[in-house]
């Protein structure tokens, strides 16, 4: 987790929610765990509780899926991405610094990565190799670097030095782009990655501690926060556009001084970020950035959007709370109407839909 992170933590509060679904629903597995989304529950850094739910397209919940399937097996210590590839799905966490490969559709283990992996993030696929960010170590400054892994044997072949704090990382036409918020520093960085021949293309600078990315229409959409305020000198969030045929920042959206958006999400032409517990939407052409939320989480008592995410008109919103209790989930409509409530594990970090 990083350092500001950390420090949210200490000071986050959330009122409890009453789940608005069936609890009963959650005993039993289902055995196929298609037609829906998985949530990834980070679980709390250092307890090894993280885990996986599993919520349908008819709106029911399923919790725990990985012991459920593997006879109680523990998934390990701060999960930080899934990645969907085939028939598999690879569950990245971070303190353990392993993968849990699974098949994506029963969650039966098939295979662990555990060699060659050092505080890794987030996962991408591209010419039948996965490329996983790694901090290494997190007070190293020199030591990140990106893990390529051979998936017709589940091994690390290689690793690609990079930036401080590689996080985010996403895949168009065979080469890799990945975010560097810095590890416990800010970075300003977005790498570019060949896949052909694993080794770093460019590095093209966008705002100051970049969060998400988005690719659409052979555009790089970058969201940055910004430095906060307990950072140092603060300084303001930006939503940079990539043009993908030169690599080159083609326009900037800049946000004020003390706004520091989060969870990028392009859907049906739109984009979606969140500012703390507001949720914000703009057409996909506009330069022009929204006054008004599109809603607001607060009747939820959800004060900080950890997760968040926008698939087949229902919008996902995960609330780690106090980080001391489960945490919930909750489904609006587009419009922004609240639509479902449910609790899930300790800290839902990502929401990754498996249809």
């Amino acid at each position: 987790m990083k350092l500001h992170k950390l420090i949210l933590t200490a000071i986050a509060g959330s009122l409890l929610f009453v789940s608005c679904s069936d609890d009963d629903a959650q005993n039993k597995p289902s055995g196929a765990y298609d037609n829906g989304v998985l949530i990834l529950n980070q679980g709390v850094f250092g307890h090894g509780d993280a885990s996986v739910s599993f919520l349908s397209d008819a709106m029911t919940i399923e919790n725990n899926i990985f012991a459920a399937v593997n006879n109680n097996a523990l998934l390990g210590d701060t999960g930080q991405d899934i990645g969907l590839n085939g028939e598999y799905a690879y569950v990245v966490m971070n303190v353990s610094n392993k993968i849990e490969v699974v098949n994506r559709y029963t969650f039966v283990k098939v295979a662990t990565i555990a060699n060659g992996l050092v505080n890794p993030r987030y996962i991408a696929f591209a010419n039948g190799k996965a490329y996983v960010t790694n901090w290494g170590d997190g007070s190293d400054t020199t030591d990140d670097y990106v893990a390529v892994i051979d998936l017709a044997t589940n091994a690390v072949t290689s690793n690609i030095p990079v930036a401080e704090g590689p996080e985010r990382i996403v895949e168009e036409n065979n080469k890799l782009y990945v975010t560097h918020k810095g590890g416990y520093n800010y970075g300003n960085t977005v790498t570019v990655i060949n896949s052909s021949n694993d080794t770093v293309a460019t590095t093209i600078t966008v705002g100051d501690v970049p969060n998400t990315l988005e690719i659409e229409d052979g555009k790089l959409y970058v969201m940055s926060e910004g430095t906060p305020s307990w950072g140092g000198a603060e300084t303001a969030g930006q939503l940079d556009i990539i043009n993908l045929n030169n690599n080159t920042v083609s326009k900037t959206i800049a946000f004020t001084a003390t706004q520091h958006p989060s969870n990028l999400v392009i859907d049906n032409n739109k984009i979606y970020y969140t500012i703390d517990n507001e949720v914000y939407v703009m057409a996909l052409n506009t330069t022009t950035l929204p006054t008004i939320p599109l809603f607001t989480t607060e009747e939820q008592d959800v004060y900080g959007i950890y997760s968040f995410a926008v698939n087949d008109n229902h919008i996902y919103v995960g609330d780690a709370g106090d980080y001391t209790v489960n945490g919930k989930v909750f489904v609006y409509s587009t419009a922004g109407v609240m639509q479902n409530g449910f609790t899930v594990g300790m800290v839902p970090a990502g929401f990754y839909f498996n249809d």
